[in-house]
């Protein structure tokens, strides 16, 4: 006799709000990703669709403009940015009309602008706090500067340090890039302390989210090309999260991700929101099979009992057999089949 495990009809039933990542999900450097926009478009007309990006070098405005470039219904507000959701942070940090010192470009200035906040850019003049982000053009001289900004002076508090998000790479058009994560680690290793972050995977820019277009997180489904930050955030935030094949994060991810980072659904486009979503059937003797496909680990084996018709069942099967058992992936024998990478080889 199976133990079995339902899930919903499909991904979107029960869903009030979608919130979606951006690079990865809806478009790769400039192309949108096949089907995405009229998937997306699709949802809107039934729930509420937002966007969220810890890329904070963009304005939402020029967000929105490159969505609706490709075809997305989208305005401003239905975009929240790291830079937004770092002012939210600073509400409950500093007073109105802060002097901020501003590592970063249009995205972070803009929505400072915009709260009322005065900017600086220089540590001489004794801002209030320190608000970090990205920009493509900042150099050692801005870093520096943070820096002294940062640095403890005898008889002076602290200053507070922001960053909008800790991502450690982003991807261009010749390849993969240090992100902000990495030119905060550079001041880092000068202050020896770290920031507050407000991007994803943590929970101020979700609460933005939330608030902005009004829907508890039991509500909301998050869609996600990263573990990391995507998955991550959401399950912190309380969502339902959902792993698409489009962006980042492979197989070989996918079955070695922590607890904290694993989707409740992973799908191989945004086609399979409207599909329904196979049941997970759980065996007495720790067997889990995805409908044709049956996988269960034994000692230090992932045993792949039955591969059936489907390469994406199969993967669905060896990541739940894995995570239940409670081993790490690097500790198991794993097949080659189930880190193979059907949906890369497609594109």
């Amino acid at each position: 006799m199976a133990l079995f495990k339902k899930a919903k009809n499909t991904p979107l039933d029960g869903v009030e709000a979608l919130i979606a990542d951006l690079d990865g999900v809806v478009y790769r450097g400039h192309l949108e990703i096949p089907g995405a926009v009229a998937y997306l478009n699709r949802a809107a007309e039934r729930m509420r669709v937002g966007y969220l990006t810890n890329n904070a070098s963009r304005t939402d405005e020029q967000v929105a403009a490159q969505l609706t470039s490709f075809g997305l219904r989208v305005t401003p507000q239905d975009v929240v940015t790291s830079p937004q959701a770092a002012v939210q942070i600073l509400h409950d940090t500093v007073s109105d009309g802060a002097l901020v010192f501003v590592v970063g470009g249009e995205g972070l200035s803009n929505e400072l602008d915009k709260a009322g906040y005065r900017v600086t850019r220089s540590a001489a003049d004794k801002p209030d706090v320190v608000v970090q982000g990205f920009a493509q053009d900042v150099g050692w001289r801005e870093l520096a500067e943070a820096s002294f900004a940062l640095a403890e002076k005898p008889g002076e508090p602290l200053i507070p340090w922001i960053a909008t998000n800790t991502d450690w790479t982003i991807p261009v058009p010749r390849g993969t890039a240090p992100g902000n994560g990495s030119l905060v680690s550079a001041v880092h290793n000068a202050v020896q302390r770290l920031p507050r972050f407000a991007g994803k995977p943590e929970l101020a820019i979700y609460q933005t989210a939330f608030a902005r277009f009004g829907v508890k997180p039991g509500a909301a489904l998050m869609v996600g090309d990263r573990l990391d930050t995507d998955i991550k955030g959401a399950k912190n935030a309380g969502m339902k999260a959902l792993h698409v094949l489009t962006g980042v994060d492979r197989p070989k991810q996918l079955l070695a991700a922590s607890a904290d980072m694993r989707p409740d659904y992973i799908v191989a486009d945004l086609g399979q929101l409207y599909e329904p979503y196979p049941e997970t059937v759980i065996a007495r003797d720790g067997a889990v099979r995805v409908r044709g496909a049956k996988v269960r680990v034994t000692g230090q084996d992932v045993e792949i009992l039955q591969e059936g018709s489907s390469p994406l069942d199969l993967l669905r099967a060896g990541c739940q057999a894995i995570y239940r058992s409670g081993l790490a992936v690097y500790g198991l024998r794993v097949p080659e089949i189930l880190v193979a990478d059907y949906w890369r080889a497609a594109e």
